[in-house]
């Protein structure tokens, strides 16, 4: 027969596990609320957390600016660049050469020179800043956007592109709501498309590259000059062209 010793005994051990199994699952309930928070923390982070300083450009003095383009349509050579906001080639050449071509045989009406983006070459991020560059352009801003993205590449990494883009958009003094709706709405998203097309059709299959196109005696003729070459390449290719074409 049982006693009610022994039976005391049971329903302590019965309460002592049903305490430790009550402590299991608020322990994994815990955890799981913890993690939960900690993955939403990740998530939501970024869209609060400061998007960081911008590095401002030197003003860059482009002559005759119309949209993606600067200097006289009617020039005798035509240089259409094809580009990656991504790309630090680009922004070297940018750097470094960009502003004496513009200085010399832009200014002086011998070359009329084109920007291009060239799609999602290196990534959906390149066709994001391509449109960006491209909606500022609506507000007469595509050179300045331009100089600003490749003057921050690599700054404020892990912030949402769409923030810092809105922030240089700021820092230009941009109808922010306009540029949003255009950026938002992908507007330029088939230009930028057409962009990537249109250099591969010209034999473009890296950034940066740049075709010289100029007529002689009828027959258009074209140069694929590869890579952020210095200023005396340009030269010695445009002074070509230029002897080729009796100028």
């Amino acid at each position: 027969m049982t006693s009610t010793k022994d039976v005391s005994k049971r329903q302590a051990r019965r309460e002592q596990i049903r305490r430790k199994e009550q402590r299991g699952r608020l322990i994994g309930i815990g955890l799981i609320s913890v993690g939960a928070i900690f993955i939403a923390f990740l998530i939501i982070y970024p869209n609060f957390k400061p998007v960081g300083a911008i590095s401002l450009p030197e003003t860059t003095t482009r002559p005759n600016v119309d949209f993606n383009a600067v200097g006289n349509p009617d020039a005798p050579i035509r240089i259409d660049e094809y580009s990656d906001f991504q790309c630090s080639h680009c922004a070297n050449f940018y750097r470094t050469t960009e502003k004496e071509l513009m200085d010399t045989y832009v200014t002086d009406g011998t070359v009329y020179f084109v920007y291009n983006t060239f799609g999602d070459f290196m990534g959906p991020e390149s066709a994001q800043m391509a449109g960006a560059a491209y909606c500022a352009g609506d507000q007469g801003k595509f050179w300045e956007m331009h100089d600003v993205i490749l003057s921050n590449q690599g700054n404020a990494q892990g912030t949402p592109l769409d923030r810092r883009l809105v922030q240089f958009a700021e820092s230009l003094k941009l109808d922010v709501n306009e540029f949003e709706s255009c950026f938002n709405d992908n507007k330029y998203g088939d230009l930028v498309e057409q962009d990537m097309k249109d250099g591969i059709a010209d034999g473009v299959n890296a950034t940066p590259s740049f075709v010289m196109t100029y007529t002689v005696n009828g027959e258009v003729k074209t140069k694929l000059i590869e890579g952020a070459q210095p200023y005396a390449a340009f030269k010695q290719e445009i002074d070509a062209a230029l002897t080729e074409m009796g100028q």
